[in-house]
């Protein structure tokens, strides 16, 4: 089964919610994005099963999410959103998976790389809601970018039975080509096996108008020694993408940069991993 990991949907049209995050340039983001958008570009990239995640901070999203992923037979699973700090967040949890949809959900994430304390993860109420969704049998998201990356070490060794997924290869800054300290931080990450990541976001962190393969490989190659391809996925990332790529494009870029794995090895990046992460059916 080949898998889009990492895809969002969104209507600003609607009125519904409201994007915070969708302001300066990603305000060209604005419009309708479901499944009848998404349906034919994972048709012609010959993917069987998607993710759907979170945009925003809202159960009601993620309550809508799961009502699509049970009418959409391509999504596979939800990453959702709950209040990690909230003392119910168990009781809220069980709701959800207690929805005649609620099997969707697989996972839980936040937007931590918007939160001005690099160090949120380590609050005691965060770690609190985060082992509760480990307990309710789902992975955590790590939305994060380097800043984050010593406080969500320090998470991942204090909640090692959790399993992780680190969104977006944590955001290097690739336009400026930099490593460190993105390298060593996640070379801690991979001793951890409860951890993947997901070969997603690189684009926009280039260069938007002028990247290449070329500029995110030094990135995958790590990532490639530190995890294998066990330990990694492959997602679109669409629409986010679009700032920089089209679906197309991204999904070229990822089969590129993993052309020299055999083909077992691109199938786990390509789905195995995603697949068994995730628990999807």
């Amino acid at each position: 089964m080949t898998v889009d990991a990492h895809h969002h949907f969104w209507d600003t049209t609607s009125g519904r919610f409201e994007y915070p995050w969708m302001t300066g340039a990603a305000a060209v983001l604005a419009g309708a994005y479901g499944p009848s958008e998404l349906r034919p570009l994972v048709a012609r990239a010959g993917i069987d099963r998607t993710v759907l995640v979170q945009t925003i901070s809202s159960v009601e999203e993620t309550e809508l999410f799961l009502t699509t992923a049970a009418t959409t037979d391509f999504v596979g699973g939800v990453v959702g959103w709950v209040d990690l700090t909230d003392p119910a967040v168990g009781e809220t949890l069980d709701r959800l998976k207690a929805r005649p949809d609620g099997h969707w959900l697989k996972a839980i994430r936040h937007q931590v790389h918007d939160e001005a304390d690099p160090a949120w993860l380590l609050r005691a109420d965060v770690r609190r809601g985060i082992r509760a969704a480990g307990e309710a049998g789902l992975a955590y998201d790590l939305l994060v970018r380097p800043r984050d990356l010593p406080a969500t070490v320090e998470l991942v060794d204090d909640l090692a039975n959790t399993r992780f997924v680190v969104d977006h290869i944590a955001k290097p800054p690739i336009a400026a080509g930099e490593l460190e300290p993105w390298a060593a931080l996640m070379r801690r990450l991979a001793d951890h096996e409860g951890v993947s990541v997901k070969v997603t976001g690189m684009v926009t962190e280039a260069h938007w108008a002028t990247w290449s393969v070329d500029d995110l490989r030094p990135y995958v190659e790590r990532l490639l020694e530190w995890f294998g391809p066990a330990r990694l996925m492959f997602g679109s990332d669409w629409p986010v993408c679009t700032l920089a790529a089209d679906f197309e494009q991204v999904h070229q870029a990822a089969r590129d940069l993993v052309a020299g794995l055999s083909d077992d090895e691109q199938a786990m990046v390509f789905g195995t991993t995603a697949t068994s992460v995730y628990r999807l059916g």
